[in-house]
């Protein structure tokens, strides 16, 4: 079965080669070329899930209550 490759390059990997691989969407993919010049395709390792916003910890746990109009004067320095 030959496909053919887009302008960008893309294939579609076969529902047959998928479903051996236990491809679902957001994996990855692995491509090696043997010696003997065939393409040899291998499931990837799993990516690690996204690291949290280094903000995330302390978001929401603000105690000072402010005020827009308080705040501003703050920042401008309004006496």
């Amino acid at each position: 079965m030959a496909n053919r490759i887009t302008v960008k390059g893309q294939v579609t990997i076969p529902k047959h080669v998928r479903d051996a691989l236990k491809l679902v969407p957001g994996d990855g993919v692995e491509f090696q070329v043997s010696p003997a010049g065939e393409i040899v395709v291998r499931k990837a390792g799993r990516r690690p899930p996204p690291r949290p916003d280094r903000f995330d910890r302390v978001r929401g746990s603000a105690t000072i209550q402010w005020r827009t109009d308080e705040l501003m004067a703050l920042l401008r320095g309004d006496d």
